[in-house]
């Protein structure tokens, strides 16, 4: 049976959330070089 005291509940839903975290991290981090390299075109058809 699976321990469902608060203290176990808190650490599986912070391990969670952690999760998470790293993965919206990631697709952040896709969108962020994305921007930087359209940003990066705009400013060489403008040369």
């Amino acid at each position: 049976m699976g321990d469902r005291s608060p203290k176990s509940a808190q650490k599986q839903a912070s391990q969670k959330q952690s999760k998470l975290d790293a993965v919206n991290q990631k697709k952040q981090a896709v969108i962020t070089a994305q921007q930087a390299t359209k940003a990066k075109a705009a400013v060489a058809k403008k040369k």
